[in-house]
């Protein structure tokens, strides 16, 4: 039986203020002063979201936002000036549902082997539909399992696939790759090859070429292997793994079965461990002209070195498909050697703000520009 509309109302207004109220909780418990941008820029809390990963925009101003650990989906309603207003488990119970896509009014959601599709689900967000199976093909093995998902300019759903292991040589037709299929789960192909475990990727606004972080290898020391930026030139092109890493460090156990220089080298060599998540083009205009087709970078943080490194978000300057500089951008979760938030996601909002996603917290954060405040750095 359906609730009256009085109900709705009421649950509806009751939902938001709860959220609202959390928020403010959760503003004052996260050390949001401790964040450093450049000048002119400022950081706010938009709600808190548990494990919250990936994320994408729907219809309706609702995000997307998928998880880990929690085995859960949430749809956060945004208002007109894009601003938290209720939050919805939109799916539960599904098995590391990192990626979400949104494509014709339903919502596709990685869970390891299989890709789900919910219907219809901006009109049901109180009561979502049950997600419907496109295909179970995909490997089962969690490690490097779980997958980032995006629809790209040419209608397919680009899926990665990452290595089962640190350090081995998988199948090339089922593992450390990134493949596209039709939104139907058919006519799977390889796009690129020897990435062993990438979890963020996007296309230039120009080109339409698909560029991707990759995530270095482990146990090779503080400094080594770098985590890296990529770019497909063409289909099917190979990256390296387990072979080469960074364009130039022969793999210890691998390396002598295959040149460095047979593969692609990256665009830009990341920081050593820093666990390069998501990634985004800056389309927006709200920011200054020396950001606008620019690289910005989850970097979730080390786990495998002495010193922890990443835990920002950094900044990839590009000039064409060269990249210039690779420098921080937002600052401030790792404090010494402890951390109180890991950057997954980064997703560029309709008037041009910043979201950042993090699991660690539990937040999604929001980046806004104040021309008044700074005089934009000008472009290298």
């Amino acid at each position: 039986m359906r609730p009256p509309p009085a109900t709705k109302f009421w649950l509806a207004f009751l939902l938001a203020l709860l959220v609202a109220c959390a928020s403010g909780k959760a503003a004052e418990s996260l050390p949001l002063d401790s964040l450093r941008l450049p000048p002119g820029f400022a950081i706010e809390l938009l709600a808190r979201v548990p494990n919250a990963r990936a994320m994408t925009l729907g219809d309706n101003r609702v995000l997307y936002v998928g998880s880990m650990g929690e085995g859960k989906v949430y749809g956060l309603e945004l208002d007109e000036a894009w601003r938290a207003k209720a939050i919805h488990v939109v799916a539960r119970g599904l098995k590391m549902p990192v990626g979400v896509a949104w494509r014709d009014g339903a919502l596709y959601v990685s869970a390891v082997n299989r890709i789900v599709r919910l219907d219809g689900l901006g009109s049901r967000l109180a009561s979502p539909p049950k997600p419907v199976t496109v295909t179970d093909r995909f490997p089962s093995d969690t490690s490097h399992g779980w997958k980032f998902i995006a629809f790209g300019p040419d209608g397919w759903l680009y899926v990665p696939v990452g290595a089962p292991c640190n350090i081995c040589e998988p199948d090339p037709g089922r593992y450390a790759a990134i493949f596209r299929m039709k939104p139907d789960g058919s006519a799977v192909e390889v796009v690129a090859r020897g990435v062993r475990n990438s979890v963020g990727f996007d296309w230039h606004p120009s080109t339409r070429e698909l560029w991707f972080t990759d995530n270095g290898r482990d146990w090779l020391g503080d400094d080594q292997p770098p985590d890296e930026l990529n770019r497909v030139g063409q289909a099917g092109q190979h990256f390296g793994y387990p072979y080469c890493h960074g364009g130039t460090l022969a793999d210890p156990e691998f390396g002598k079965k295959r040149d460095c220089r047979e593969f692609v080298p990256p665009v830009q060599n990341l920081g050593a461990h820093v666990a390069a998540l998501g990634m985004r083009f800056y389309t927006g205009r709200q920011f200054p002209e020396a950001y606008r087709n620019q690289v910005f970078i989850a970097e979730h943080g080390s786990w495998n070195r002495s010193r922890k490194v990443g835990y920002r978000v950094s900044l990839v300057r590009l000039q064409g498909n060269r990249a210039v500089a690779y420098e921080p951008f937002a600052t401030g979760w790792l404090q010494g050697e402890k951390a109180w938030g890991r950057p997954a996601d980064v997703l560029v909002l309709p008037d041009g703000s910043l979201l950042v996603s993090d699991d660690h917290a539990g937040a999604i954060y929001r980046i806004r520009y104040d021309a008044s405040q700074s005089t934009p750095k000008a472009k290298p």
